[in-house]
C-alpha cells in the first residue's frame, strides 16, 4: 500500500509533463504550417485570414517574439482595404497598430498622416455644406469630435453653427418688427456658407424694406424736408463713412443719427432718424 502511494505522484507528474510537451509540440508544428498558410492567404487576397495567421505567427515566434514582416504586410493591405470601404475608424486603428510595430516604415507613418488630413478635410467640406452631424462623425476617429477643454475642431464647428443659427433667428425677429437696420446687422454677422444660403430670401426682404424706407424719405425731401426728419442723403453719407471706418451698419446708423442731432425712432413700419 505504501508503495502505491509513493508511485501515484510520479504518475500524475509524468502525465502533466506529457500533456505540456504535447501542447508545445503541437504549437511548434502549427507554427511550422503558418508561413505556408499565410502565403496562401495572401495569394487568395484573404486579408482577414492573413491577419489572423500573422498574429498567430507573431505570438508563436520562439526567438525574441519579434513581429514578423508578414504581419506588417497584412496590416498595411487590410488598412488600405478598410479605407477604400470608408470604414475610417477601423482603417486608422489598424494603421496605428502598424506604425507602433517594429516593422513600420516611414511610408506607413506618412500614410497615417495623409489619411488623418484627408478625413479632416472631408469633415470641413461636410460642415460648410450644412451637414454638421456628418462632419462630427468624420472627426470622431481623429479624436476631434469633442475635447474636455472645448478646443477641438468639432467644438469650434458647434460654436460657429450655433452663432449663425442665432443670428438668422434674430434677423427674422427684427424683420418681422420692420427694424430693418438691426436685421441687416444680424444678417451681416452670418459667416457660414450654408447659413448665408438659408438667409438669402430674408436678406432680399430686408433690403426691400430699407429701400421702401429710403423712398419715403426722398418723397419727404421732394416736398421739403420735414423739420423733424434728418435728410436721408446726409444721413446715408455719414452712415457709409462710419461703415468704412469699421463700424457695423446698425451702430453706424445710430452714431450718424446722433451726430446730426437726431434720435432713432422705431414707429410702425419705419425706423427713422428724427430731430
Amino acid at each position: 500500500m505504501a508503495l502505491r502511494q509513493h508511485r501515484l505522484p510520479r504518475f500524475w507528474l509524468g502525465l502533466t509533463l506529457g500533456l505540456v510537451l504535447s501542447g508545445v509540440a503541437a504549437a511548434y508544428l502549427w507554427e511550422r504550417q503558418l508561413p505556408t498558410r499565410l502565403r496562401e492567404a495572401v495569394q487568395r487576397g484573404d486579408l482577414d485570414a492573413c491577419l489572423r495567421y500573422s498574429d498567430q505567427l507573431a505570438a508563436l515566434r520562439w526567438l525574441g517574439g519579434e513581429t514578423p514582416l508578414e504581419q506588417a504586410r497584412c496590416r498595411r493591405l487590410k488598412a488600405r482595404q478598410l479605407w477604400q470601404q470608408q470604414r475610417w475608424s477601423q482603417a486608422l486603428a489598424l494603421q496605428l497598430q502598424l506604425i507602433n510595430s517594429e516593422a513600420a516604415s516611414t511610408g506607413d507613418r506618412l500614410q497615417l498622416q495623409r489619411w488623418e488630413d484627408e478625413l479632416e478635410q472631408m469633415a470641413l467640406r461636410r460642415f460648410y455644406q450644412g451637414d454638421l452631424n456628418g462632419a462630427l462623425a468624420l472627426l470622431e476617429p481623429l479624436g476631434e469630435n469633442h475635447k474636455q477643454g472645448g478646443n477641438s475642431i468639432g467644438d469650434n464647428m458647434r460654436e460657429v453653427w450655433s452663432s449663425n443659427r442665432y443670428q438668422l433667428e434674430r434677423a427674422r425677429k427684427l424683420s418681422s418688427q420692420q427694424r430693418w437696420w438691426e436685421a441687416v446687422d444680424a444678417l451681416n454677422r452670418i459667416d457660414h456658407p450654408w447659413w448665408k444660403l438659408q438667409s438669402r430670401e430674408l436678406r432680399r426682404s430686408v433690403e426691400t424694406g430699407i429701400q421702401s424706407l429710403e423712398t419715403q424719405e426722398r418723397e419727404h425731401d421732394s416736398h421739403g424736408s420735414l423739420p423733424h426728419t434728418v435728410p436721408a442723403q446726409t444721413l446715408d453719407a455719414l452712415v457709409q463713412q462710419r461703415i468704412s471706418q469699421g463700424q457695423d451698419e446698425w451702430s453706424a446708423f445710430q452714431g450718424a443719427c446722433r451726430a446730426l442731432g437726431g434720435k432713432v425712432i422705431e414707429a410702425g413700419p419705419e425706423t427713422a432718424c428724427r430731430r
